[in-house]
């Protein structure tokens, strides 16, 4: 009996101390804990990544704006009908290409004029920085320097009055400023673009003859003229045709030909409907 009644007094106390010794112990942590990673993208970030997309946005509403307002010019879109109507070529232009084509026929020949209106907006500004006229000839640049005694020499301005009053002249100032040529065309002078024109003149069982020109400045000049067996070798459409033309042997360069034939060249072309009125 009294060894129960110690018995019932010593288990309360054990479980008390185990618990108190359990609550006391730390957590035990895997060997291998998982390493904590930053995250890729922060709020910064993406705030830069929105302005700089509402940016683009807003920029590119102003092109698409600009493109249109050009669309809508009445005056370019007069000058191309009013060339339709009185031309004896169709037009063909398909929405989203960038190619134009102008078709019409002459006898038995099918002429096609192919052009891109990606050319329309490759103003070469180069070719006017490069001009002789907008710098100054250092070999003849004019000499302001008086010579001494005020002696009288060719092309030169008698100032009077001065020790050293002759000044050298440029031929051209001996010139009347109306007459000068350069003055002449100077409210003439706009912004030129080149563009590139490939006709193509096909004959039924006659192949065809394919022409490389450039319009420009109101005039088409021929570059290089070729001759295919058939149509489908001048235009190419794929890349076995396109393979095919290359390895064929279409002449010299328009160049080297005969200055008599390149003039009937141009001719041809100018009776088909082909001239300046085009360009």
């Amino acid at each position: 009996m009294l060894s129960l009644r110690q018995l019932s007094r010593q288990v309360p106390r054990g479980v008390a101390r185990l618990i108190s010794t359990a609550a006391r112990q730390p957590l035990r942590t895997p060997a291998f804990a998982a390493a904590r990673t930053a995250a890729h993208f922060s709020t910064s970030l993406i705030r830069r990544q929105d302005a700089t997309t509402q940016e683009l946005a807003a920029k590119l509403n102003s092109e698409i704006a600009l493109e249109k307002e050009q669309q809508a010019d009445d005056s370019y879109r007069y000058n191309c009908q009013e060339y339709i109507d009185n031309s004896e070529f169709k037009i063909e232009d398909k929405a989203g290409t960038e190619e134009v084509h102008l078709t019409r026929k002459y006898g038995d020949e099918n002429i096609k004029v192919t052009f891109s209106i990606a050319d329309f907006n490759t103003y070469d500004e180069e070719a006017d920085a490069e001009d002789p006229a907008l710098y100054g000839d250092e070999d003849g640049a004019l000499d302001m320097d008086g010579q001494s005694g005020g002696a009288n020499t060719k092309g030169a301005v008698n100032q009077g009055r001065t020790a050293g009053g002759n000044i050298r002249v440029a031929p051209e100032d001996e010139i009347a400023p109306a007459d000068r040529p350069e003055l002449q065309d100077e409210e003439d002078n706009s912004a030129s673009f080149p563009v590139r024109l490939q006709v193509t003149v096909t004959r039924e069982g006659k192949g065809a003859l394919a022409i490389e020109c450039l319009a420009q400045d109101g005039e088409i000049s021929i570059e290089n003229v070729y001759h295919f067996p058939t149509a489908e070798l001048a235009e190419a459409k794929t890349a076995e045709k396109d393979w095919a033309r290359r390895s064929l042997y279409t002449g010299p360069p328009f160049g080297q030909l005969d200055e008599d034939l390149q003039m009937l060249l141009e001719r041809f072309l100018e009776e088909r409907g082909i001239n300046t009125q085009m360009a």
